[in-house]
């Protein structure tokens, strides 16, 4: 990419209204969930108890073994799980 390239996306970058608050917060959040979901995943791999309970009735589970049941972390659950 040229100089000039640079330049211009920089330009255009910049004229983007600022991302949502949102948005800035999930980014934010999500190595902190990706962490949480890796040690689930790690369990439920060690622990065939407890990946049974996950399959069964995945949000009481995680809610049980102290465990914050948002919605992308369950979505994540789900579709590991439900393959």
């Amino acid at each position: 990419m040229s100089a000039y390239d640079e330049d211009r996306l920089s330009e255009l970058i910049a004229a983007l209204p600022p991302a949502p608050e949102a948005w800035v917060r999930a980014a934010q959040e999500l190595p902190f969930a990706r962490r949480g979901f890796d040690a689930i995943v790690g369990r439920a791999e060690a622990d065939g108890e407890f990946r049974r309970a996950l399959i069964a009735d995945l949000e009481s589970t995680l809610a049980q073994e102290g465990y914050e049941p948002h919605r992308p972390l369950l979505d994540a659950l789900r579709r590991h799980f439900v393959q």
